[in-house]
This record gives structure tokens, sequence and C-alpha cells, in this order.
């Protein structure tokens, strides 16, 4: 019978990626102490090392999703203030 696929946490993921990376215990040791695939290791290590560069960007990541989110905020309540001023300006009748 099959175990149901353990979901891990981005911190774990982390945790594990940067002892791999560390390189003070083998992979072995990794898989033991961590109780994850070695495939999974390597994955992970992989992951972090081709991810580095882009914490180290020109300003932030999550500068960029809150000036997104901030710019979605800012046309919806233009779209609304449109909508508002056009039903006003029939009712009124001009």
């Amino acid at each position: 019978m099959k175990q149901p696929r353990k979901k891990h946490s981005p911190a774990f993921k982390a945790k594990v990626a940067l002892a791999a990376l560390k390189g003070d215990q083998t992979i072995g040791e990794l898989v033991s102490r961590f109780e994850v695939h070695p495939s999974q290791i390597h994955t992970w290590k992989r992951a972090l090392i081709e991810g580095a560069p882009q914490l180290f960007a020109n300003g932030s990541g999550q500068q960029e999703k809150g000036q997104e989110i901030l710019m979605a905020q800012l046309y919806q309540q233009i779209g609304q203030l449109k909508v508002e001023r056009d039903f006003l300006s029939r009712r009124s009748g001009l």
C-alpha cells in the first residue's frame, strides 16, 4: 500500500537545502536526519542555488508584488468611480 505524499513547508525545504549546501553532512546523513528521499534533497538544493540570485536582484520581489496589488486596487477604484460618475450624470440630466 502506498503512503500518502508528505507536504513539506517552504521553511523545511530551505532548512534541508541549506544543510545540503553547507556540506557538513553527507546526503545519507541528511536523509536519515530529515527523513526525505536523496533525490528530493538534490532537487531542493538545486532550486536554492538557482533561486538565490533573485533574492538579491534590484528591489525585492515582495515590493513588486505589493506594487502590482496596489495598482490593481487603484484601477478597480478608478473603474468604480467612473461608473458612479456616469450614473450620477445620467440621473442629473446633464
